[in-house]
């Protein structure tokens, strides 16, 4: 049998799973214009044969994160993108809580043998550079104890950028998904094969 010289069709696949909140899921977008989607498209061109799932939530937390973890586990993903805590930062939850959170995530994806790629966010300025500071801090700590591939910012190429932030002020246009997927792509790329 051939089985080598044919593509893989989709649902033979290694899964991608793109796990966060609004940023992941799309909010005001399309769902093609959503980063995940951008993902497939880049992965595809690039010669990666993996699916890429969005299981993105619009407003959810790390509280969430953990309540959903087994849904993502029973779907047996080779990657998952971790992108939680914008939220948690956003209605000035205890760090300590988001920290906690995130810990039980990755502990779990780890436990099932799934690579993570961990995606870090930031706060605006408004929240005074002790909250920003502590809370950029959680994600790198998470990404140094569990030797994670990780993204400190997702948003780091995007910032000042016209036309990558919709109107909202937090949320990225399709511009700014396609950019959030190519600074992605970097750390992405060694948990894949091809």
């Amino acid at each position: 049998m051939l089985i080598g010289a044919f593509p893989l069709l989709a649902a033979d696949r290694p899964q991608i799973i793109c796990y966060g909140d609004s940023i992941t899921a799309g909010h005001g977008l399309n769902p093609e214009q959503a980063y995940p989607a951008v993902l497939q498209r880049d992965l595809d061109q690039h010669g990666y044969s993996y699916k890429v799932t969005n299981m993105g939530t619009s407003g959810a937390t790390t509280k969430d994160a953990v309540a959903d973890v087994g849904a993502v586990i029973k779907a047996h993903p080779a990657v998952v993108i971790v992108e939680f805590g914008g939220n948690d930062g956003l209605r000035g939850l205890p760090l300590d809580q988001t920290r906690k959170n995130l810990d039980a995530v990755l502990t779990a994806l780890e436990g099932a043998h799934i690579k993570v790629l961990l995606a870090g966010i930031t706060l605006p300025p408004n929240y005074g550079q002790d909250y920003i500071g502590a809370f950029d801090k959680v994600f790198r700590d998470m990404a140094a104890k569990h030797h994670t591939a990780f993204v400190p910012m997702i948003y780091k190429n995007l910032v000042n950028v016209p036309g990558t932030i919709q109107e909202d002020g937090i949320h990225p246009t399709a511009k700014g998904s396609e950019i959030i997927a190519n600074t992605l792509m970097p750390a992405l790329k060694p948990l894949l094969h091809k």
